[in-house]
Formats: C-alpha cells, sequence, structure tokens
C-alpha cells in the first residue's frame, strides 16, 4: 500500500519557492496598459486641453472662410444683365437666357469649398494627430460656419444688388454684370462634409494606436509535474 500522495503546492506557491515572479492577473494588465503610460499619467490631453483645442480650430477654420469667399468672388463667372425700359418702367433680363453662367457660380464655390475641405482636415489632422470628438466636432462646424462667411464675402465684394440702379447708372441696352448670388444652397455643406470624410479617413489610416494589452505578455501556464505509475505525482 502506497502513501497518500501530498497533493501539488498551488501555482503562485511554487513560483515564490523557486524564486519566480508570478505574472499580475490579466485584467491589471489591460487596466495598467490600455490607459496609463509608463510613467502612470493618464494617456491623452484632458477635456480642458481638448475644449481649448477644439475652440481654436473652430474659429481658425471658420475665419478661413473669407479666403473662400475671396476666391470665388475672383473664379466665378459674371452673369450678364441688361436693363430696358417698357412702358416708362425699367425691367432688367438676362442677356444670354440659355447661358449656364449662374450654374457655373454655384459650381466654382462648391468645388472650392470641397478643396478648403481636403486642406482644412489634412492641417487639422497634422496640427492634432490624436483627434478626439472636441476636435471633429469643431472642425465640421468650423467648416460650415466658414462658408457662410465665404458667402457673405463673396456677395459683398461682388456687384450691387440693386440691379434697377445699376441698370439706369449704365444706360439701356448696356450689359452689366449681375450680383454674385448663391443658388444651391446645399453648397454650404461641400466643406463640412469633404473635412470630416477626409479627417476620417486620415484617422483611420494614418492615426496612433493604442498597445494591445495582450501582445506585451505571454500567456501564463501551469508548471506541468511527471506522473507517477499510477497517476500521481512521482516522489
Amino acid at each position: 500500500m502506497t502513501a497518500p500522495l501530498t497533493p501539488p503546492p498551488p501555482p503562485h506557491e511554487h513560483s515564490s519557492s523557486h524564486g519566480g515572479t508570478v505574472p499580475p492577473p490579466v485584467g491589471a494588465h489591460a487596466v495598467g496598459t490600455a490607459y496609463d503610460d509608463p510613467h502612470g499619467e493618464q494617456d491623452g490631453p484632458g477635456m480642458l486641453t481638448e475644449a481649448r483645442q477644439a475652440a481654436v480650430t473652430l474659429v481658425a477654420v471658420a475665419l478661413s472662410g473669407a479666403l473662400l469667399g475671396v476666391l470665388w468672388w475672383w473664379l466665378a463667372p459674371r452673369v450678364p444683365l441688361v436693363g430696358d425700359v417698357v412702358d416708362g418702367s425699367w425691367v432688367v433680363y438676362l442677356k444670354d437666357s440659355e447661358g449656364e453662367q449662374a450654374v457655373g457660380v454655384d459650381g466654382t464655390f462648391t468645388l472650392l469649398a470641397l478643396g478648403f475641405g481636403v486642406l482644412s482636415a489634412l492641417v487639422v489632422f497634422l496640427l492634432r494627430r490624436r483627434g478626439g470628438v472636441p476636435l471633429v466636432v469643431a472642425l465640421g462646424v468650423g467648416a460650415f460656419l466658414g462658408s457662410l462667411l465665404a458667402w457673405r464675402v463673396g456677395v459683398w465684394l461682388g456687384p450691387g444688388q440693386d440691379v434697377i440702379a445699376r441698370a439706369r447708372e449704365v444706360g439701356k441696352g448696356t450689359t452689366f454684370s449681375a450680383p454674385l448670388k448663391l443658388g444651391a444652397k446645399g453648397a454650404w455643406l461641400a466643406w463640412p462634409f469633404a473635412a470630416l470624410v477626409v479627417h476620417l479617413g486620415l484617422t483611420g489610416l494614418f492615426g496612433p494606436r493604442d498597445p494591445d494589452p495582450y501582445a506585451q505578455h505571454q500567456p501564463y501556464h501551469p508548471p506541468r509535474y511527471p506522473q507517477g505509475p499510477h497517476g500521481g505525482k512521482s516522489a
């Protein structure tokens, strides 16, 4: 008859008796590496810093709409008008009723807005690579406000809104340019749409990645003991 075998010590006691280190639980690694850096500081800027960065981004992007307005006024085609006197009253009509200048005005604004969206998203990503929800919201809102500012600046720089007074000034049958206006108000959304899409793509492709808590540590395996002829631990 053989004496009952003493059960093996728990893994942590076995490791301690041989001078080894006990790996911490997996949950501890996950908490320690996913949210904290090696110096024990919280990963990423604080909420106050993010809010400050978002405010600066919103103002900067919105103010850049003034440049878009100047470019729109400079590059947009002119819509020719002609004044005439009918029954003693001045009337104004298009010189070329089949012309596409009005469509070109909207198209110029839309193309410029898309370009500004790509450029603003690239600049914001390069300056604030870590991103964050406040920054993305500021980019979209700032782009929309910039579109409104560009529209107002272009209208202000363009010909006057009083076409009757302008027709009287230049004389009957003389061609003059129509006021600059945006017929398709949906063009206001071209800038924010392009900015958000491009910024999302840049963040997904080149944005920083959080370290994988399971990639730096090997899984823990309990020690194995040689088995005796009767299935117990050999002496």
